[in-house]
């Protein structure tokens, strides 16, 4: 019995001297856990033409070399966009220089002398669209003439055809234009910046610098004056789209099938209530299509169908208190909802319109799963297309009759299958495995090389009587009997999720962080997403109150645990998660010792007015919602320690918010750490530059410093690998 004993103490020991100990090297700098690639291929091959770099040659017969992107159309297969020195504007605009490259004739032409933004082809190809300078230009493929559309674009004052900051970062679109189904009409935005405030940012360079000044409307503050313009290309008229005028956003403008009308989407500043006008493309006159209020706000997404049919639209809507998916009529005289229960839908992935079936993700059988379903158009027939507890990614082919799932869990990489959708006997839809692609088996053997530890869901309960999820990976070679210190890794903002039951929800530095003993853990506080409306809305005009309180209970929750170190639980986080690491320092002061805060907001006063009020409405209306929960105002509670990290040329977060609660800081006489990356924004990253390695290598040791105990590693010391017997 003693000699058996012996043998199970030490295995531990020769398991561990087995496994390679993670480096930062390894995940930022090697790749070494980054999973496959698959290719999805349903055997039905595009005919697309190769185009050789060798043929793209400029009017002096000289090699303009790789494309840097293909735009292509089926319209005309012969004929190609090609995009070269992609220059990244912000989050989600960039602008080339573009040549259209004709493959049958090998001819390269160079469309304008300067980079442009959105080129598209018109649906019949015969056209391309483009925006230069802040105005919009259509070129003509046949006689190889450009138009402008708009010649009033100026840079701070007039932009037609691409979103001002504030609707591309919080509306989600750049592009701001639309050809009509037939082509003949473009329906754009037109913004009047000019009284919109303008925010600066310093570029450093090796001589004088520069100042990079550009629109941003920070809470409160006034908006651009949106309109919606429809060309006739043929005739060349512009006719304004007509909508009730004042304090208002357009979110969308999306074309039904009826080549002539387009749905214009309005919103009232409060973002609490939304129209969906049907206007018309050579008048602008437009009739009421959709109305929808809500007691705090109305999401804004793309789940928007008009069908083929001319009578009817699909879209999603919380308004029942979880997403789900409606069939309206256009004349308005029916509603369906489609879809019912308390689950959320959180993607569409195809509208067979054929066989009128919807293909649809949910977050099913827990909020933290996804899986495939699919129902007809009246919702009377629904199935699940997969099983099983887990993340179910999934493509489905064009005639829908296969789709590939991309299946994970939280400690189990993406294994790849292909399926088919088929008509089982008892004449219902169904889903069956043809064969599995591929099962990531390269790096679940990295995973065992590096002794990743397996994490687990845990329930923590908040003051408020709610069940907040959670995961929690344990150090390695966990020993019950010690004590650990605990860090949260929270994001937290509406809608949001982090706990998740997809691999990659714990990430290759919180399994670095294990093997140097911490606790890692991340909760989901109130306000995130995935468990309907009341659960998310909940911190509507007050930002920070109750996730802040949830973070608290959760930390008070795990330090009653007995191998918590309850002296030492420290709080990372990033963007909003910054924001709740700075409010875990300050209002969290007993129960947090330590927090990292990356590219925080510090005070939503400082923030874009879309976002903000969407949440909050107004400073003007709600001041103690915002100064009730900035950290600016609650310093003087700082017990603990506190780093914070920004981007000097951060266009989304500003570095003022680190600016600020730094002279917050010093008023109140706190000592803290700071560190900032010249010219970097809100993503703070660069391989090229050494950024990313180095910031990862920043906020790694500063926590191994200021957040061990006696059973953790120290940071900059080699590991001792143990021997094997």
């Amino acid at each position: 019995m003693r000699k058996y004993f012996l043998i199970l103490f030490v295995l531990p020991l020769f398991t561990m001297a087995q496994n390679k100990q993670i480096t930062l090297e390894d995940i930022y700098k090697k790749g070494t856990f980054r999973g496959e690639f698959v290719r999805t291929n349903f055997g039905e091959p595009k005919a697309e033409a190769e185009i050789k770099a060798a043929d793209l040659k400029d009017e002096n017969g000289k090699s303009i070399g790789q494309p840097d992107n293909v735009i292509r159309t089926e319209a005309n297969p012969n004929i190609v966009l090609i995009q070269k020195d992609i220059e990244r504007i912000y989050r989600r605009s960039s602008k080339s220089t573009l040549y259209l490259f004709d493959l049958s004739t090998k001819k390269l032409i160079k469309l304008e002398d300067e980079k442009v933004l959105h080129p598209t082809f018109s649906p019949d190809a015969s056209k391309i669209a483009y925006v230069k300078d802040n105005n919009l230009i259509v070129y003509d493929v046949a006689s190889k003439k450009a138009t402008p559309v708009t010649t009033d674009g100026k840079w701070n004052k007039i932009i037609n055809g691409n979103c001002d900051w504030v609707y591309e970062e919080e509306f989600e679109f750049t592009q701001a234009y639309d050809w009509s189904p037939k082509g003949n009409f473009i329906a754009y935005y037109k913004f009047d910046e000019s009284n919109v405030k303008e925010y600066q940012f310093t570029q450093f360079d090796d001589k004088h610098n520069t100042q990079y000044t550009y629109k941003y409307p920070k809470a409160g503050d006034e908006n651009s004056k949106v309109e919606i313009h429809i060309y006739d290309v043929a005739n060349k008229k512009d006719v304004k789209a007509q909508y009730e005028q004042g304090d208002i956003y357009i979110p969308r403008i999306k074309w039904t099938k009826d080549n002539n009308t387009l749905v214009v989407f309005w919103m009232n500043r409060h973002q609490d209530d939304l129209k969906l006008l049907a206007t018309n493309a050579q008048t602008g006159v437009a009739n009421l299509l959709y109305q929808e209020k809500s007691k705090y706000f109305v999401e804004i997404n793309d789940d928007w169908w008009f069908l083929k049919d001319g009578k009817n639209f699909l879209f999603t809507s919380e308004k029942d208190g979880y997403r789900h998916l409606y069939l309206n009529s256009l004349d308005g005289k029916s509603s369906t909802q489609v879809t019912k229960g308390n689950f959320e839908i959180t993607n569409i992935e195809a509208v067979d319109e054929t066989n009128k079936r919807i293909y649809y993700t949910m977050a099913y059988p827990t909020p933290m799963d996804r899986n495939l379903f699919v129902t007809d158009f009246n919702g009377k027939k629904t199935t699940r297309l997969t099983k099983g507890n887990g993340w179910h990614r999934v493509q489905l082919n064009d005639n829908f009759t296969q789709f590939y799932d991309f299946l994970s869990d939280l400690n189990t990489p993406q294994s790849v299958t292909l399926n088919d959708i088929f008509t089982n006997r008892g004449n219902e839809i169904d889903a069956k495995t043809v064969k599995t692609i591929n099962e990531s088996e390269k790096l679940k053997s990295t995973l065992v090389e590096y002794g990743y530890g397996k994490a687990e869901f845990i329930k923590v309960p908040n003051s408020k009587g709610d069940t907040l999820n959670g995961w929690m990976l344990k150090p390695a070679n966990f020993d019950a009997s010690k004590k650990y210190p605990v860090l949260f890794c929270n994001y937290g903002g509406p809608g949001s999720q982090q706990v998740a039951n997809r691999f990659g929800a714990v990430s290759a530095w919180h399994q670095m962080l294990a093997q140097k003993g911490f606790i890692v853990v991340s909760v989901d506080n109130t306000g995130t997403g995935f468990r309907g409306e009341e659960f998310k809305k909940k911190t509507y005009l007050q930002l920070g109150k109750f996730e802040i309180e949830d973070q608290i209970d959760a930390a008070k929750y795990l330090g009653t645990m007995p191998f918590v170190d309850k002296d030492n639980i420290g709080h990372w986080g990033w963007s909003y998660g910054g924001f709740m690491s700075s409010l875990a320092i300050t209002k969290g002061n007993e129960v947090f010792s330590a927090a990292v805060a990356v590219a925080p907001v510090t005070s939503w006063r400082y923030y874009d007015n879309i976002y903000t009020e969407r949440y909050m409405r107004t400073p003007q209306e709600n001041p103690k919602g915002y100064d009730d929960n900035s950290p600016i105002n609650f310093t003087d509670n700082i017990k603990g320690k506190y780093l914070i990290i920004h981007g000097t040329a951060d266009d989304n977060v500003h570095f003022q918010n680190a600016t600020q609660m730094i002279t917050a800081l010093v008023k109140s006489n706190i000592d803290f750490e700071s560190a900032y990356y010249p010219n970097k924004n809100h993503g703070i990253g660069g391989m090229a530059d050494n950024t990313t390695f180095h910031l990862w290598s920043k906020m790694t040791n500063w926590i191994l410093e200021n957040m061990g105990n006696k059973n953790t590693q120290l940071p900059n010391k080699p590991i001792k690998q143990l021997k094997g017997f």
